[in-house]
């Protein structure tokens, strides 16, 4: 088969709503090297980065309640800082980049993402007015 690995997707492709964090930047657990008394990081098979997760819930109002909040694990050699609350929203919009998606079967037998990316930051602003070629020709002149 051609796909093997993650595959690459983008963040209008998998969050076409938006999403919002709703939880604390964690760092992973790496369950085969950590002890009882000690924590060991995860580090990501293919770049070697450290991994860390967040809880975000999707902004599409179709999903049910148990499909809205999901995990995104950021691969970065520190811990990412995410961007800063909007005020009177009560969860902090986000995006991410670099995105990629390993489809896996589940506990309970169905196929399920685990998310990966590479960097999260507030969303970029698309709504801003645009100059229009009229004006930008006036003040030009």
């Amino acid at each position: 088969m051609a796909l093997q690995g993650p595959i690459p997707v983008t963040f209008a492709m998998v969050f076409p709503h938006g999403c919002y964090i709703v939880g604390e930047v964690e760092p992973v657990k790496d369950f085969d090297a950590s002890t009882n008394g000690r924590f060991v990081q995860a580090r990501d098979k293919q770049t070697a980065e450290l991994v860390w997760q967040v809880a975000v819930m999707d902004g599409d109002p179709t999903l049910k309640p148990a499909q809205k909040t999901v995990a995104v694990k950021i691969l970065a050699p520190v811990q990412p800082v995410p961007p800063q609350p909007m005020p009177g929203l009560p969860f902090t919009p986000v995006e991410f980049d670099g995105m990629s998606v390993t489809p896996y079967v589940n506990a309970a037998g169905r196929l399920a993402y685990s998310i990966k990316v590479q960097q999260m930051h507030a969303p970029r602003q698309l709504n801003q007015p645009a100059q229009s070629k009229a004006s930008a020709g006036k003040e030009a002149a």
